[in-house]
């Protein structure tokens, strides 16, 4: 089956001030994500396109994977949209910040 690109930033590239869109599930979420990130799962991202700021949208899951995913179908909309390589897994190893739902250390689960 052939794929289109997805266009792929590093996470150690995405700007302090872009908008990030966090498809994992809520308890991924809660465990440890990035500050000001919009959180909206996989599975609810077709129903909730609406609530997507123009602009370019930075997608970001655990590895990448699941906001490949996202990345196709957003651009495949007409929309701005760039996946995160490496997820937060990459978003963790590069030192960029992060907090958790509950105020204790964020992790990536």
């Amino acid at each position: 089956m052939f794929h289109t690109q997805v266009p792929t930033v590093d996470a150690a590239s995405v700007p302090a001030d872009a908008v990030l869109l966090d498809v994992r599930e809520q308890d991924e979420w809660d465990a440890g994500h990035v500050e000001g990130a919009l959180h909206i799962p996989i599975g609810e991202v077709v129903a909730r396109i609406g609530e997507l700021p123009d602009g370019r949208l930075h997608v970001v899951c655990r590895v990448g994977g699941r906001s490949a995913q996202v990345v196709q179908y957003l651009v495949a909309q007409g929309r701005d949209a760039v996946n995160v390589d490496g997820g937060m897994y990459a978003w963790e190893s590069a030192g960029r910040p992060m907090v958790s739902s509950d105020g204790s250390g964020p992790f990536v689960l």
